[in-house]
């Protein structure tokens, strides 16, 4: 059969036109298309700034929904799923990024990041515990292993504390010397209360050695010596804190008191206790030298002179009990007055239920948070 030529000439403008009514067709759908998205993505923005969450997600949805290769919009709405609670619809969005192939790695780190953080505020710790680890070495990484020291915190899993502690010091990200310290020491805690002496010795040693200036360290020692009898040891380490950190001897000073008197070493004790005492003043070391001297009179006249500086509850009630069966003075009533209305001060503020704004005058109007009636009529101490 002949081909007629003149059908070809005839086809070939037709096909063209065909072709370019498509193509405008297709250009004009995505122009749209790409149009469309934008729209949705700022009203869904524009929604979020005014705090209108589910209008925002329903926004974003349909942003992801005309443009689904765009994984800002996939973070966006991930992120909000989780600020809303959404844990397990955030984990959705998330797992669907690092899925695809086409995704840079950059973008699939910070997916990881994300989905890391969705688990840990559903309470799925041991997944977001695989979610940080696969972190390690991407710009997240420190990030990440803060996320797991909090994480091993929360497990009191002391060893792995230590290991990515440490790896934090090396990478610059900061001192952890302390933390690991005391970390080596609820190990030794931990060894302890399985009888294991030799662990515990071998764990606060690596506490000392992490951190020879930490004070927690030396005031286990002293404790640890205290409670095999071995008071001359407790002295010793004890008096190594009561030099390098005078503020936390304050935790053991009674105890120290009582290992002087098991050494029959009181006199000596109460005069560097009463040194330190004078240098900074505190209840604890009052109830330390209180142990050391049992002479009412003295014990009076010491915390008399503590209420006069340094007005205490506990400093009150130890007059009260030394002055039993005798009448007060007028300087000792003086103080107790001082002292009581001190520490009644705090509870006679009136404080607004919705923000906890605390004043000393009613107010209908709450200047914290402009809230009307907000105040219970009465004061704290009635509460």
């Amino acid at each position: 059969m002949d081909f007629d030529l003149q059908w070809l000439l005839l086809g070939l403008p037709l096909a063209f036109a065909l072709g370019w009514l498509a193509s405008r067709f297709d250009l004009v759908q995505w122009k749209r298309e790409q149009k469309d998205s934008p729209k949705a993505y700022y009203k869904g923005l524009n929604l979020l700034l005014n705090e209108q969450h589910d209008k925002a997600i329903d926004s974003f949805i349909e942003a992801v929904q005309q443009d689904p290769d765009t994984s800002d919009l996939h973070f966006a709405l991930g992120n909000l799923f989780r600020r809303r609670g959404e844990y397990e619809r955030a984990v959705r969005v998330h797992e669907h990024l690092l899925k695809r192939a086409d995704l840079p790695a950059s973008e699939r780190e910070r997916a990881q990041h994300a989905l890391a953080q969705d688990f840990m505020k559903a309470g799925l710790f041991d997944r977001a515990e695989e979610a940080f680890k696969a972190l390690d070495g991407t710009v997240f990484d420190t990030e990440a292993r803060l996320a797991l020291l909090a994480l091993h915190e929360r497990s009191r899993d002391w060893r792995a504390a230590v290991e990515v502690a440490a790896k934090l010091e090396r990478s610059g990200s900061g001192s952890f010397s302390t933390r690991i310290a005391n970390y080596w020491c609820e190990l030794a805690l931990e060894a302890d209360a399985r009888q294991q002496t030799a662990e515990a010795d071998a764990a606060l040693q690596r506490a000392r050695e992490a951190a020879p200036q930490a004070p927690r360290p030396l005031i286990m020692a002293g404790q640890r010596a205290r409670a095999r009898a071995d008071h001359r040891e407790a002295l010793q380490q004890w008096g190594t804190l009561m030099a390098a950190h005078p503020a936390a001897f304050n935790l053991v000073a009674v105890d120290y008191a009582d290992s002087a008197k098991a050494l029959g070493e009181g006199p000596a004790a109460l005069e560097r206790l009463d040194a330190l005492y004078r240098r900074g003043p505190t209840t604890d070391l009052l109830a330390a030298l209180a142990r050391l001297d049992e002479d009412a009179t003295r014990q009076r006249r010491r915390v008399l002179s503590h209420l006069q500086h340094q007005p205490a509850l506990s400093a009150a009630q130890s007059l009260l009990q030394l002055s039993a069966g005798t009448p007060l003075d007028d300087a000792e009533s003086q103080a107790l007055r001082d002292t009581v209305a001190r520490a009644a001060k705090p509870l006679q503020r009136y404080r607004c239920a919705a923000c906890a704004f605390e004043a000393q005058h009613y107010f209908w109007q709450c200047p914290g948070c402009l809230g009307w009636d907000t105040y219970p009529p009465q004061r704290q101490e009635d509460l």
